[in-house]
């Protein structure tokens, strides 16, 4: 017995100290050239730089995430393939729900490692446009219910929900416009033919310079870092703050030691200079969580993503 117990020790001891023996995938859900895809490359960087082995990104995108998140969940769980999860790791299960759709994949199927970053989008409008800040905006929305529209990147979308929730607490109703993405909502924005869009930041922001685009507030739990000037909601006495956002998972029964390594990476990664300005390049800031609080941050954002899909309900 104690023979075998000394095996164990030592097996789980060495396995410990030799992973990662070979190159590890990052799977990213969408497509190559997304906010996910160029912040993967440089935690690709960083995690190699640290470990001494190769991370590599491999985008699978489809389906609005669900193609990768399923193809991640099938992987076998020894820590050589990881998910780069964005919102749509909480939403699409949610979504199958409420329309009835066989589910693609399961939270349970997965282990939180880390929160790695953060992308708290900004509500804009025309330059030209008749409202100069959220008060504005709602007394005018409370006059013509319905009359105002905004454009997503489409039902359910990543800046749908998040519309959903502004309007709800803001106690308006607006009418969606969806759209075959983030660009052609924007540039239907630009053209006038919607008075209102929930983008990211740094892409709104050379527009704003341009001075085509007025940034009425900000979606976060404190100002944005790139457009320090925009109040947030909260400060204009909406009760609402959201966040995209981008974490690290492992398939579920991944060995505690694996977890435990990629989770001390995770944090060195977060402090490493390049992953920090890559992200910010990218118009995004580096936030790091794990353990207890990353999992009690997951389960709040999965409640209020969940109560914001049922209020929109079913779309034919």
């Amino acid at each position: 017995m104690i023979r075998f117990l000394l095996l164990l020790f030592f097996s789980t001891s060495l396995h410990a100290q030799s992973y990662p023996s070979r190159p590890v995938t990052i799977i990213v859900p969408s497509a190559p050239g997304g906010l996910a895809d160029v912040t993967a490359r440089p935690l690709a960087a960083a995690l190699g730089r640290i470990a001494g082995q190769n991370f590599v990104v491999d985008p699978k995108p489809g389906a609005g995430g669900a193609v990768g998140i399923a193809h991640a969940a099938r992987q076998k769980p020894d820590g050589y393939a990881l998910l780069w999860g964005l919102n749509s790791f909480l939403s699409i299960p949610e979504v199958e729900k409420v329309t009835g759709r066989p589910a693609t994949f399961q939270i349970s199927q997965f282990e939180p490692i880390a929160l790695a970053v953060i992308d708290e989008p900004v509500l804009a409008v025309r330059a030209d446009g008749p409202w100069k800040n959220m008060a504005e905006l709602i007394a005018d929305a409370k006059a013509r219910p319905g009359a105002i529209t905004y454009g997503t990147a489409g039902v359910y979308s990543t800046l749908h929900v998040p519309m959903e929730m502004l309007a709800q607490s803001a106690g308006v109703k607006l009418l969606h416009v969806p759209y075959q993405g983030a660009g052609p909502a924007l540039n239907a924005n630009l053209a006038g033919q919607i008075d209102l869009s929930a983008q990211a930041a740094g892409v709104a922001l050379p527009q704003v310079r341009a001075g085509k685009l007025r940034l009425l507030g900000t979606f976060g739990a404190g100002r944005h870092f790139l457009v320090p000037e925009v109040p947030t909601f909260r400060e204009q006495g909406v009760d609402i703050d959201y966040a995209g956002w981008i974490a690290l998972f492992a398939p579920a029964g991944t060995p505690t030691d694996v977890l435990a390594t990629l989770r001390a990476s995770a944090r060195k990664a977060s402090e490493d200079p390049a992953f920090i300005e890559g992200v910010a390049r990218a118009g995004s800031q580096v936030r790091y969580l794990d353990g207890p609080p990353f999992q009690a941050w997951l389960d709040d954002q999965a409640r209020r993503m969940a109560g914001a899909i049922r209020r929109i309900g079913k779309v034919e």
